[in-house]
């Protein structure tokens, strides 16, 4: 048995071609499952997480702090992980998706400076540490800003 094979168990579905109100041989004729009277038997019933005038949770709640809708999400990379990749090999973001030090770039790439850095290769990424660019040039390869 594993996740894939779940299936509901036999009769447990039903469609949602259930009618409603349309008589007692039905099962569900006269008050249509909504019993008798009250707010919820009738057309109008309050939103969920309505609490009958009572100050809702949502509101009960401390707020705290902000959320910037401009930030982005930039995926950090150190060198170490660099070093798969042969001498004189243009690593792109692209190429790090494909030997999958990456999965999901989002917003962009940084490379960071910690790690053995032993490769030359020109590295294209949206962003570099000082320390990073540092010892990339310092082995004869390049950093380039994309």
């Amino acid at each position: 048995m594993d996740l894939s094979n779940l299936r509901p168990a036999d009769g447990s579905k039903q469609g949602d071609r259930f009618r409603r109100g349309r008589g007692h041989g039905s099962g569900n004729g006269k008050t249509a499952g909504k019993g008798h009277k009250g707010q919820k038997a009738r057309s109008g019933a309050p939103r969920p997480g309505f609490e009958g005038g009572q100050m809702p949770l949502y509101r009960r709640i401390p707020k705290r702090g902000f959320t910037n809708y401009n930030h982005k999400e930039i995926v950090g990379i150190n060198l170490s992980a660099l070093e798969r990749f042969e001498n004189g090999t243009e690593v792109t973001v692209e190429t790090l998706i494909e030997t999958g030090i990456v999965s999901n770039p989002k917003d962009g790439v940084k490379i960071l400076g910690n790690g053995e850095f032993t490769k030359k290769l020109t590295v294209k990424a949206n962003a570099f540490s000082e320390s990073a660019k540092a010892k990339i040039e310092e082995l004869g390869g390049k950093a380039e800003v994309i």
